[in-house]
């Protein structure tokens, strides 16, 4: 999930953890330890494209990491803060540096919380920015956050938000679940033959829902809002994946299919070669739209390959945002 979120999020473990004794430092130390997990994307900028995409949400975001790591944090943080002991502090960090990767192994991307088995969990529920999850959220912990530390109300606040948070995580696997029978059932009806589905939000909410169909030579890429009236249609995008046949026995390709567990396209433009993964759909809902939201260029330069991913358009964002809005009301 978004940074916001995850603050948000352990500030009010934190809070529920230890609020009581140590007040709005719970907050601010929870705040902390859910944003650590993320740090990981500055330590992937010392490495090569494909492996900064191994290292994000790996270790850092594992069982592992979060039991070690949860009593260094708080082995330090006791050492200058005496409101608590190192078991109190070890707990809040333990339980902030857990409940991030279970959130976002909701996401498309997902965690891999049993590193170091090769398992990456993603449930593909919920955007990594979904103001229905967050703001509420917010709301509650900031009015607790200026009511005294004895105080109930403050603790039922908080509790409050991550009820309506978890409840609202709950809903959006519910939703998944109707609109996955939606896209079978239109694609029994439109007697396509298939091998796999694969379902997701789409940004910033979860209403409009898109879903990548796997057959043999092409992906077929759907929409459905729950205010759609019309039946579900599906565009097909070529594979490619002959265009690079020659480097089917390269290394850091294989690692890079690996990271899309095989979701991807390639296409060509001005004689280079792009490697699209398909997960995270394309910046646009326009059935004509081939610009996808994570494209990577394929280089060869004296048999070394160089994949560097291709930069996003702040443009393409905002004209995304309003042809989401509008398929968001249905067609």
């Amino acid at each position: 999930m978004d940074s916001l979120t995850q603050i948000v999020l352990g500030a009010a473990v934190g809070e529920a953890a230890l609020g009581k004794k140590v007040g709005n430092k719970a907050m601010l130390y929870g705040a902390i330890g859910g944003t650590i997990p993320d740090l990981d994307v500055y330590i992937g900028k010392f490495y090569d494209t494909v492996t900064a995409l191994e290292i994000h949400r790996g270790f850092t975001h594992s069982i592992v990491f979060s039991l070690v790591f949860g009593f260094v944090f708080g082995w330090l943080i006791s050492l200058w803060e005496k409101g608590a002991g190192w078991k109190d502090w070890s707990k809040l960090m333990f339980l902030t540096l857990i409940t991030h990767p279970l959130l976002d192994a909701h996401t498309t991307w997902g965690t891999q919380l049993f590193w170091p088995l090769d398992l990456r969990l993603a449930y593909k529920n919920i955007f990594v920015i979904d103001p229905l999850y967050t703001l509420p959220f917010l709301f509650f912990l900031i009015w607790a956050s200026f009511l005294k530390r004895e105080s109930i109300k403050r603790r039922k606040l908080n509790k409050l938000g991550l009820i309506i948070s978890s409840s609202y995580l709950v809903l959006t696997l519910i939703l998944k679940g109707i609109v996955h029978q939606k896209f079978t059932h239109a694609l029994e009806q439109q007697q396509i033959s298939y091998t796999q589905i694969d379902t997701r939000p789409s940004p910033f909410n979860s209403i409009l829902w898109t879903a990548n169909v796997d057959t043999k030579d092409h992906y077929l890429i759907g929409y459905y809002s729950f205010f759609d009236s019309q039946p579900v249609e599906f565009k097909a995008v070529r594979k490619n994946h002959h265009l690079i046949r020659d480097l089917n026995s390269n290394d850091t390709i294989k690692r890079l299919i690996k990271i899309t567990n095989g979701w991807y396209t390639i296409s060509e433009k001005n004689s280079s070669l792009y490697f699209n993964d398909l997960r995270f759909g394309t910046l646009s809902v326009l059935p004509e739209s081939n610009d996808f939201a994570f494209s990577y260029l394929l280089q060869t330069d004296n048999h070394t390959l160089k994949i560097t991913e291709v930069p996003k358009n702040r443009d393409h964002a905002k004209i995304l945002l309003s042809q989401l809005w509008i398929r968001l009301k249905g067609n």
